[in-house]
């Protein structure tokens, strides 16, 4: 029915939709979009909630566009403008080898992921395996659409495996991880628990990372941006690499947010971790360590 009806109309259903969802959203989840967007920010309350509820209002326009996937595929080059394809391209003409995307959730990174492979990038999307089944079929089946090739994130030996053979492996960076699968870096000056996925590929296959991120235009298209190569440096300090690299991602996404913080999925609760994973010592230690 999403395909039928005319794709502004849905948006705009979406929506509003998303508007009366902010109203009963829980309060605790609402308070950490709130906090989330304050304390990134240095804004006051005021500005904080609004930020809090158009990134969440946003997710309305994220779920239709993942709806009509199969009207926008047909459109996708004038839906979605990649800017900076050629990094991409230029290195598949030049090596034949497979990379890493790194980006963050914001925007439509659904959307995102099939662009890139309508645009002919060979791209491997790495999903959370959802408790339902239904939902994860529908999940899985509509990113297939657009060309993407699947894979679940606990399965590292497929994704190297298809790094190997020249696919790119596109890698959500921004969400909070455990202990023992993180490292901890700088992030809007916090200390903050980042997963070190795209820094620990690359090293470990000498492969470069593309930071790519996506945004929405006035006229509701969208303008993807894919940055030069960047490379982990392999010292005889694996550890230090991994960190150093992943500092520097994390970098890039707060400066994408900081760019765009209406479009930023602000009700995860990204400190988490940090808050019950760590001692409030620990947490002191890395301040000192980060100069926070």
């Amino acid at each position: 029915m999403i395909c039928l009806l005319p794709l502004k109309f849905s948006l705009t259903v979406g929506r509003a939709l998303a508007t009366l969802l902010w109203f009963v959203l829980p309060p605790k989840r609402k308070r950490i979009a709130i906090d989330n967007a304050r304390r990134c920010l240095n804004v006051d309350e005021d500005e904080a909630a609004r930020i809090a509820k158009a990134g969440s209002v946003q997710l309305g326009s994220i779920f239709i566009e993942v709806l009509a996937l199969p009207k926008i595929k047909a459109d996708m080059r004038n839906y979605v403008k990649i800017v900076g394809l050629e990094h991409l391209t230029n290195y598949i003409a030049s090596t034949g080898r497979g990379g890493v995307i790194a980006t963050g959730h914001s925007d439509n990174w659904e959307l995102m992921g099939g662009a890139f492979a309508q645009y002919g990038i060979p791209l491997v999307g790495v999903a959370k395996k959802q408790r339902s089944e239904g939902a994860d079929k529908f999940i899985c089946e509509y990113r297939e659409l657009v060309g993407m090739h699947i894979t679940y994130r606990n399965d590292v030996r497929e994704m190297y495996k298809l790094l190997d053979a020249g696919h790119f492996i596109g890698l959500i960076m921004d969400q909070d991880v455990g202990r023992t699968d993180g490292v901890v870096v700088k992030f809007f000056n916090q200390a903050t628990n980042f997963v070190t996925g795209a820094a620990s590929m690359s090293r470990f296959r000498k492969v470069p990372i593309f930071p790519a991120f996506m945004h929405r235009n006035s006229d509701g298209t969208h303008t993807l941006e894919v940055s030069p190569p960047i490379y982990v440096e392999r010292s005889t300090d694996k550890h230090a690499d991994i960190k150093s690299m992943t500092q520097r991602l994390a970098t890039l996404i707060e400066q994408h947010i900081s760019k765009f913080p209406d479009e930023w999925f602000w009700l995860h609760d990204r400190w988490k971790s940090m808050r019950v994973e760590f001692t409030p010592e620990e947490v002191d230690e890395f301040n000192r360590e980060l100069k926070i």
